[in-house]
Parts: C-alpha cells; sequence; structure tokens
C-alpha cells in the first residue's frame, strides 16, 4: 500500500476510534472534572505556584480523581514549560492539556512540553476571543476572518494532538447564531471539545440553560465532540451556572480547588462535587472523585497559593464543622445530622468543633471537659459556662483557659471571717 493511501487509512481509523470514545461518554452520561486551578487559578493576583508546587497539587488532584488537568501555557513563561514537563513524569491518570492561542508555535511548544506523554492523556485547549468586543477591539477581525483563523489552528493542532479543545472566550456575550457557527466549523476541523466560557461571570442559571439549549440546537454536529462549561464567578453564581449547565447536557465542567481565578474567582470544584453527592437525583453522582480527598486538597492549595479559605467558605472553611450556638451544640452532641448536611468524615475532615463562648451551653462544657479527662459535676459545668459567657469580646477559650477555669470551679469557696 503506498504511503499516502497508508497514512489516510490511518488518520480514519483514528477518526473512527475517536468518535468512538466520545460517544461513549456522551451515552454515559457521567460528568467528567477538568481543573484549571494550576493555570486559570494560578492567574488570581498574588497566587502564582512554582514548578514543583504544582506537581504537588497536581498529585493531589490525581488522588482525588479528575478526569483532566489545565496543566498550563507553556508558550507564556519557561517556568509554565518547567511545570508541565515535570507534570508528564509525575501524574499518569488524568489527561494533560496545555492553554494555547490560536498560534501553531504555541502548538509547537505545547506538544514539546507534553512530550512523551501518551496520545490518549495528552491535548491542547485553543482559545480566542470570539465576542463582538473582542473581534473589534483585540482581533480586529470579521466574522469570517475568526472562522478561519479558528480552523487553521484546529487542523494544524489536530494533525498533532488526538485531544483538541476549542473554547471561545467571552461566548456568554457572543451573538448565538455565531457561536454555533465557530463551534461547527471548529468540530468539522478536528476539534474533540468545544468549550462554553462565562469568562466575566455575568450569567444566572436560567440563561446558562438558555443557551446551552440553543447551542444544541443549533450545531447540528455536536454530537462528535464532548460539551465542556467554564463559568466565573463575579456574581457569586459559579457553582449555581455550572450545576445548571449538568442538567442542560454538559458532560465536562471545568472549574478550580477553593474557586481561586481572576477578579471574583473560578466556580469552585469542591462545591460542586458535594451539591452532586448530596442531589445524585438531580445532578448525577461525582462518581469518578474520591470526596475524602476534598478538605486536604482544598487546604494544600491554600497553603501552596498563600490565598487564605475564609472561615465560612464552603466545604473547605475552618466554620464548616464549627459551631459555638448551645441548641446547636447540644444536637449536634445527640446526634450529628440535626444540624449538617454531610458528615466531615465524606471529605476528609476529622470531626465536629463545638466552639466555647457566649452563646455555648452547658453540655458541650461538659463534653470539652471530658475528652480532656477533667473531672466536672453539673454545677461546676454550669459554673465554668457563666464563667465563659462574662469574658471580654473576642476572649478565646482554648483548652489552656478551660482547664483554669475548671481548676477553679473545683476549689472550694472561700470562708467568710466572722466579726
Amino acid at each position: 500500500m503506498p504511503f499516502r493511501m497508508f497514512a489516510g487509512a490511518r488518520r480514519r481509523l483514528k477518526s473512527a476510534i475517536k468518535r468512538r470514545i466520545i460517544s461513549g461518554h456522551r451515552r454515559s452520561g457521567r460528568v467528567l472534572f477538568s481543573d484549571t486551578t494550576l493555570r486559570d487559578g494560578e492567574q488570581m493576583p498574588g497566587a502564582t505556584l512554582e514548578p514543583e508546587d504544582k506537581v504537588r497539587i497536581a498529585q493531589a488532584l490525581e488522588a482525588l480523581g479528575v478526569h483532566s488537568i489545565d496543566a498550563g501555557f507553556p508558550a507564556s513563561s519557561a517556568a509554565d514549560a518547567d511545570a508541565v514537563r515535570r507534570m508528564v513524569r509525575a501524574v499518569s491518570r488524568p489527561v494533560l492539556t496545555c492553554l494555547c492561542r490560536m498560534l501553531r508555535g504555541d502548538i509547537d511548544v505545547a506538544a514539546e512540553a507534553l512530550d512523551g506523554r501518551p496520545s490518549h492523556k495528552r491535548g491542547v485547549s485553543l482559545f480566542c476571543g470570539v465576542s463582538p468586543v473582542h473581534r473589534r477591539a483585540r482581533h480586529q477581525k470579521s466574522p469570517a476572518e475568526m472562522i478561519t483563523l479558528i480552523t487553521d489552528a484546529i487542523r494544524y493542532a489536530a494533525e498533532r494532538f488526538d485531544v483538541v479543545a476549542f473554547g471561545p472566550e467571552d461566548g456568554s456575550r457572543t451573538e448565538i447564531d455565531f457561536l454555533c457557527e465557530t463551534y461547527r466549523e471548529a468540530i468539522d476541523a478536528g476539534a474533540s471539545t468545544i468549550g462554553f466560557a462565562d469568562t466575566v461571570g455575568v450569567l444566572t442559571p436560567d440563561k446558562t440553560r438558555d443557551m446551552l439549549a440553543r447551542i444544541q440546537d443549533g450545531v447540528p454536529n455536536i454530537d462528535r465532540a464532548l460539551l465542556a462549561v467554564h463559568f466565573h464567578n463575579d456574581l457569586g453564581l459559579g457553582t449555581a451556572n455550572t450545576l445548571a449547565a449538568i442538567q442542560s447536557g454538559a458532560q465536562i465542567v471545568q472549574c478550580t480547588i477553593n474557586g481561586i481565578g481572576e477578579r471574583a474567582g473560578n466556580t469552585s470544584l469542591e462545591e460542586v462535587a458535594l451539591a452532586m453527592a448530596l442531589h445524585p437525583d438531580e445532578f448525577g453522582a461525582p462518581e469518578c472523585l474520591d470526596l475524602t480527598q476534598l478538605a486536604p486538597l482544598c487546604r494544600l492549595v491554600s497553603e501552596l497559593t498563600g490565598v487564605p479559605l475564609p472561615v465560612n467558605k464552603p466545604v473547605a472553611g475552618d466554620n464548616v464543622f464549627a459551631t459555638e450556638a448551645g441548641v446547636h451544640q447540644d444536637g449536634l452532641l445527640k446526634d450529628p445530622d440535626t444540624y449538617l448536611p454531610y458528615r466531615p468524615e465524606l471529605i476528609g475532615c476529622s470531626g465536629l468543633k463545638l466552639v466555647l463562648g457566649r452563646h455555648s451551653g452547658r453540655r458541650a462544657v461538659a463534653s470539652r471537659l471530658e475528652e480532656l479527662g477533667v473531672r466536672a459535676t453539673e454545677a461546676q459545668s454550669l459554673q465554668i459556662l457563666e464563667a465563659i459567657k462574662r469574658l471580654p469580646k473576642g476572649s478565646q477559650v482554648d483548652d489552656e483557659r478551660l482547664r483554669l477555669l475548671a481548676a477553679e470551679a473545683a476549689s472550694p469557696a472561700p470562708r467568710s471571717r466572722s466579726a
């Protein structure tokens, strides 16, 4: 068989295999998690990560069970390229993808950084702004010129990668007919995933459902690609919009750990995963994820990026399993399910935290004293509680102070002197 005929047969075979894989993913109904902490998350001011830090987080993401990791933008810096090369050696299960502009040079740099990775575990994510403001201000191109730019880059990438994602920036503010045209042409050019991005975080759940329905109706060849979504959190709706997208048929959700990212951040992976776990009837269960890895991973990302976790941050904040309210403490001691949506062990946390303060009750005091091995009568526990309530605002009742208060309560009252 002549070489040209052999090469053509090989391309057709690879195309058939790719379509079968995509079709299988679509039929399964399973949601795949793509994490972009190491790329979009790191763009948060002050959250810069060293290559060795990225490797540690990538290994933790692999333990969690994410399907793919947006490993970086190797054409942007030598450090990003170095981090990607290290990840190639350090993790084996997730697909590693690199962000690229619609430039052949970016694609070549990505191929070099991912060298040695199995073909089904490496890919590129090609992006360009497609909304009117991006076409006018950034690219200075007509819609037809944008289509040519997109398809040329995707064809070039598809010759070098089996996994090629097309991510039109600012999709949520793009004319729906033009957006659908870019998707149709991108899939015909070889894109295996098409991404819908709410780049400036302006959508609501209802508008998300409407846009995704119109995309699925307006892209007749969408069955040949996976549909991914990427939301920002400027209105605090990143998680809600992502869940709405899942209900609307998205196969891939892209998030960051702790929701880090530019401006108000990205959708929090841990929030989406927990919502799915608690409501599988609405969203399907996150079967691929080991949820016990969530809390340790959130703490690791906070530590390495230097971005502190708010105490009331869902899933990972210090107050998620803590309470000072006496009524709640009493209920939690009797049965943790009285005031918890899920047990700490589900996400890899150690247990409840009953904070002693002005709003606490006697049972919480007695419980903590018992844990410390300090014996106290009911009357002494009440006396300790009253002493806690008299402490100045902001006082911390740690174990040392609690022992001191218990010692004072156990001491016999001094006798009054007779006249």
